[in-house]
């Protein structure tokens, strides 16, 4: 049973980390102007901006090798809510044309990563069950 359970945990966090990484690796590409933009129109520094390479880059990074793996899971729960205020607040309510959720993919990110926050890495990680942070 619990080493079913580490697995699933592995499972887990290693797709969130690939695929939150990914976004990431994107905006290392494409810069950070347009979210430094967005958090301008919000009276906030465009300079914070900058901190989507912790939540899309280190976090995720962390993620997949079991290292830190609960605050960088909450990094990332951080990091989904910002992209939901800064960019998709106006689709909150909304359903996309097969009858989904128009953010089930943030939401997806958000609560898999609220997930991993609370499980931990488990066994199969670099930091370990007994690590103190995993």
């Amino acid at each position: 049973m619990i080493r079913s359970d580490d697995t699933g945990k592995l499972v887990l966090r290693v797709a969130l980390g690939v695929l939150i990484l990914l976004h990431g690796i994107a905006k290392i590409s494409s810069g950070v102007s347009g979210i430094a933009g967005g958090l301008s129109a919000q009276g906030l520094p465009g300079a914070l901006a900058y901190f989507v390479y912790v939540g899309e880059v280190l976090a995720p990074v962390l993620l997949i090798a079991g290292i830190y793996t609960r605050p960088a899971a909450w990094v990332v729960v951080i990091n989904m809510l910002v992209a939901i205020w800064l960019v998709h607040t106006k689709d909150l309510a909304a359903l996309n044309k097969q009858g989904g959720w128009a953010l089930e993919l943030q939401g997806m990110f958000l609560f898999a990563a609220a997930a991993v926050g609370f499980m931990g890495a488990g066994r199969f990680s670099v930091g370990g069950t007994g690590g103190r942070y995993n």
